[in-house]
């Protein structure tokens, strides 16, 4: 869909206006169809609230992220539907409760799903009702009782860290999706450069391309969402059920940046988080190992790490990292973005960082301490003895 913007008029700008307004976002009164100053700051505001890019525009994904904002929770029978699940911020504020309370219900995607629909009904049993795992009335006022036994989510941390540690600290036989930002027609952030023009769709599939290849000779099977030139933009969603699909253990994003003032620059990483607390654990380590090696390999100014509730890090069932590797915008970030050497070392980085999240804690190396060449060596002279 195009985005939805100031100056536009019409009934879905009443729709939105609607939603806001039942958010207390705009005065209860608030009626009209003039996308106006006043339903710019409420949009700004819903996004921020709700882990959104804050750009004041209602695309696809803040679309969707209004409509299942008008389900409170309570308001209605929560259950299982196939093939269509239910979704809302009632279903995620039902995962991030049941989260807190030590239940497993994977990431609070805000899905009804199966692993949902058994940690309701896990909690049901508990407390002597009939575990149905459909959220009715009974079992609404049950978990109201109960308030909250966890904050943060501490439980579901212990168990995404059981797995890394679990699976061992080698990266041989691991499944990594890389998804190359952009593409088709969505170019991404372009910028003219005297005769030539830097697209970030083209830079961000080159990162790509040499992240595959060194992936690959550490032992890793991987796997791209586009090619060089695909024909169309593959939504946000659906790269994510690609990485689901394929069992992936780590998906890595990456992208350039782009802001109407040149001096913004420097590189950002960001994982699944909400305002209240709830996070990937093992995403937002991930986060950390990439954007520490980034810096320091690369000598980019640190714009740190930061939670976010995007569709392509809401919907991954994996540790999944979004990389803003540079302002494409910024002369001096530009300038090392076009250059491959430049390239190679963000992708040693990244290499090293997914490296270090498989290593125990206690095993955990220096910044910028490993050789990515020395990975290669050792599935190389394992290749050998087999």
């Amino acid at each position: 869909m195009r985005p939805i913007r100031p100056g536009d008029q019409g009934p879905a700008v009443a729709e939105i206006r609607t939603v806001l307004a039942g958010l207390e976002l705009l005065p209860a009164q608030a009626g009209g169809d003039d996308y106006d100053d006043q339903t710019e700051r409420a949009v700004r505001a819903f996004q921020q609230s709700r882990g959104l890019s804050v750009d004041g525009r209602v695309g696809a994904e803040t679309w969707r992220a209004l409509d299942a904002a008008r389900w409170r929770f309570g308001a209605r029978a929560l259950y299982h539907a196939v093939p269509e699940p239910l979704t809302g911020e009632d279903v995620r504020s039902l995962q991030e409760r049941l989260l807190e309370m030590g239940y497993d219900v994977g990431r609070a995607d805000a899905i009804y799903g199966i692993r949902t629909s058994r940690a309701v009904a896990q909690f049901q049993r508990e407390m002597g009702l009939k575990p149905d795992g459909s959220c009715g009335p009974h079992t609404v006022n049950a978990l109201r009782r109960l308030g909250r036994k966890v904050v943060g989510g501490r439980p579901q941390w212990l168990r995404e860290s059981d797995a890394i540690r679990q699976a061992g600290p080698t990266l041989v036989g691991r499944t990594v999706v890389i998804d190359p930002g952009h593409g088709g027609t969505d170019p991404g952030v372009v910028v003219p450069d005297g005769t030539l023009h830097w697209t970030e769709a083209d830079l961000v599939h080159d990162l790509a391309s040499r992240l595959e290849g060194r992936l690959a000779a550490a032992g890793v099977r991987v796997q791209l969402t586009r090619g060089p030139s695909p024909g169309d933009c593959l939504p946000d969603a659906d790269r994510a059920q690609l990485a689901n699909s394929l069992g992936a253990d780590v998906f890595i994003s990456l992208h350039t940046d782009g802001h109407a003032n040149p001096e913004a620059e420097g590189v950002a990483t960001y994982h699944y988080g909400t305002d209240n607390g709830v996070t990937s654990a093992t995403g937002e380590r991930l986060a950390g190992l990439v954007q520490r090696e980034i810096v320091a390999r690369t000598g980019l100014r640190d714009c740190r790490t930061h939670a976010k509730a995007w569709e392509l890090l809401r919907l991954t069932r994996m540790p999944a990292v979004r990389v803003e590797v540079g302002y494409l915008t910024s002369p001096d970030d530009r300038a090392r973005l076009v250059d491959p050497r430049f390239r190679d070392r963000v992708v040693e980085a990244i290499v090293a960082g997914v490296q270090r999240m498989y290593l125990p804690i206690e095993r955990d190396v220096p910044t910028g301490s490993i050789d990515v060449s020395e990975l290669r060596a050792i599935v190389a002279a394992s290749t050998v003895v087999d």
